[in-house]
């Protein structure tokens, strides 16, 4: 799975430490979100969207692979 975290985050001028204090999680959980090397759940993916006003299939989505 790809996401536009960062990009998103950055529309919005947020740290990832901004960002995950935002959501309840460590800043390493963030990093590791953008680097694709962490799924989020159902529920930290609904919390990111709600944050930026924009659907999860707008942030978060799966590669042809997936």
């Amino acid at each position: 799975m790809k996401n536009n975290l960062k990009v998103e985050r950055a529309i919005h001028n947020l740290t990832q430490a901004q960002l995950a204090e935002v959501i309840g999680v460590s800043r390493q959980t963030v990093n590791a979100m953008e680097l694709c090397k962490y799924v989020p759940s159902t529920v930290l993916a609904l919390k990111i969207s709600k944050l930026f006003k924009k659907p999860v299939s707008q942030i978060f989505f799966l590669e042809k692979t997936d």
